[in-house]
């Protein structure tokens, strides 16, 4: 006999709580196989695609595109066992679905489904009770409405089960005090969903919502206007930055510096062949034997033990923009890789983010941020740090602009750099002398020669 099993939001990792429905990969009525994604959800670190752990016919959805629901709450239900489903393998559950996430112990024996006979009539899943019926108080009984359109429909028989098996739709209704035997359920068999409670809700309080609208907003006022909610990428980017500028005491210092020998050594070693080198990757190389020489830029600061931890190792972060916002990526132990290694992973990372593809863990762990804004033709900047990290090292469009070189004016490639800080880990002599080592491997990239 068929049963109806509820896929709930997996723990999708790294702390993360809520994610947003982006797209439907199944409708209701689908045969969906074990570990086949069913949805794709957008996190606060990167889009996913979720799998489900049940083989058989999706009987519902919960949310629709756009929602955001937390981590825990129902996705869909899936009839397992039923006939429509007999050509996919089934079994209860496969085990693990994300991260962090177990359906419980995977089922060790698997049994396929035999096929309806050809020419016999569906069977659908009768519906077995999951509890008593949710009694509703004297004179405050509702529910005299259908899932699609909330006209009446003939109640249950007074002694016969109701057509329920989600505990959460029995809650539902029972708090808000409808009665489940007034109601036509939408899903197979008749089955009472959770649209079908909140349809019944709504046509109750639609005639005193109506009463008590609002009058319309003139269109000069100040609260005027679209409303975008902050949730998802943006939403995580806002709070990361809001906590930056709350928690940590920052403080900016830039200066120019003559980037053409940089730009020359960078042509010369893209001339020899082999994968090209990029000015990020160059800029990155120089980043890491700077913080080497000052540790102090490489750390984070412990608030509840007032302790200050320096790093071992150089997780690099580098701020890419995409379609659906802000990202950035982390490339792993920078310190340890050559140009033309970190040429090759910014390249991966970078089209990782562009196709939407970067993982939580691509975007988490970073100890110091990269960050090229002359991509968008700026000079200049005045960096937000990327929290937890100390520092970030912005960088400005390389342009040329008239310079003095050898006591003479000439035309040189100027680049801005701007390096913001955070002041509890260090004073501005270390960020004074990070900042002028960078500077000076920028305009005689020898020096940088000389440190390896």
């Amino acid at each position: 006999m068929p049963k109806v099993l509820e896929f709930k939001l997996p723990d999708l990792g790294e702390g993360l709580t809520e994610a947003e429905i982006v797209r439907w990969l199944v409708a209701v009525g689908d045969v969906v196989a074990i570990d086949q994604p069913v949805v794709e959800v957008e996190t606060a670190k990167a889009m996913v695609e979720v799998p489900c752990p049940y083989g058989g016919v999706v009987t519902a959805r919960f949310g629709e595109e756009g929602t955001e629901l937390p981590v825990g709450a129902p996705l869909l239900t899936v009839a397992v066992g039923a006939p429509e489903a007999a050509e996919a393998e089934s079994s209860e559950y496969s085990g693990n679905v994300l991260v962090g996430y177990g359906t419980g112990e995977a089922v060790r024996r698997r049994r396929r489904v035999r096929p309806a006979p050809v020419g016999a009539p569906p069977a659908t899943a009768p519906v077995t009770p999951s509890g008593p019926p949710a009694a509703a108080a004297p004179g405050h009984a509702r529910g005299a409405a259908t899932a699609t359109g909330g006209s009446s429909a003939p109640a249950a028989a007074a002694d016969g089960p109701v057509a329920v098996i989600s505990p959460l739709v029995r809650k539902l209704a029972r708090e808000n005090g409808v009665d489940l035997r007034g109601l036509t359920g939408s899903g197979p068999d008749g089955l009472i969903l959770r649209c079908d409670v909140e349809s019944a809700l709504r046509t109750e309080t639609e005639p005193a919502t109506a009463a008590a609208a609002p009058m319309p907003v003139a269109a000069g006022s100040a609260t005027a206007g679209t409303r975008i909610p902050l949730r998802g990428i943006r939403g995580a980017v806002a709070d990361k930055l809001s906590r930056s500028r709350t928690e940590i005491p920052d403080a900016t210092c830039w200066v120019d510096a003559d980037a053409t020998e940089l730009m020359a050594a960078r042509a010369a070693m893209n001339a020899v062949g082999g994968p090209k080198i990029s000015v990020l990757a160059l800029l990155a190389r120089i980043c890491t034997a700077a913080l080497d020489r000052y540790p102090e830029l490489n750390s984070t600061v412990d608030t509840a033990a007032r302790e200050i931890v320096r790093l071992p190792a150089v997780h690099l972060g580098f701020a890419a923009q995409t379609e659906r916002g802000l990202v950035v990526p982390v490339v792993r132990d920078a310190q340890a890789r050559s140009a033309a290694s970190l040429s090759e992973e910014f390249a991966r990372l970078t089209e990782a983010a562009r196709s939407g593809t970067l993982t939580p863990g691509d975007l988490t762990g970073g100890t110091f941020t990269l960050n090229n804004y002359g991509v968008f033709g700026v000079d200049g900047s005045t960096p937000i740090i990327n929290h937890p990290e100390a520092a970030m090292l912005g960088v400005g469009r390389i342009v040329p602009k008239p310079w003095v070189h050898q006591g003479e004016l000439a035309v040189r490639q100027v680049v801005q750099l701007s390096l913001t800080f955070d002041h509890r880990v260090c004073d501005g002599g270390t960020a004074g002398g990070f900042l002028r080592y960078v500077a000076d491997c920028v305009e005689q990239p020898a020096v940088l020669l000389r440190s390896l």
